[in-house]
């Protein structure tokens, strides 16, 4: 099963660890390391970040940027 997270883009729902609005240090804090290191996947399309999806992997953690809110998704 896939879930939605906008624009025609969608994330696998048994590998999604947590959904998380981006206004958090922490959260800040985990996806300026996730871009640095490559692992963030931007499905904004442009528009304002406004939830962060972590997502398990075969190789690790991923970092997903969404501009539906979490409460949507």
């Amino acid at each position: 099963m896939y879930v939605d997270v906008g624009f025609s883009n969608y994330v696998e729902a048994s590998k999604i660890v947590t959904i998380s609005r981006p206004d958090s240090s922490p959260i800040r804090r985990m996806v300026t390391r996730a871009k640095e290191e490559g692992r963030y996947i931007d499905l904004t399309q442009g528009k304002k970040t406004r939830s962060v999806i972590v997502s398990s992997d075969q190789k690790g953690t991923i970092i997903i940027g969404s501009a539906v809110q979490t409460s949507t998704i």
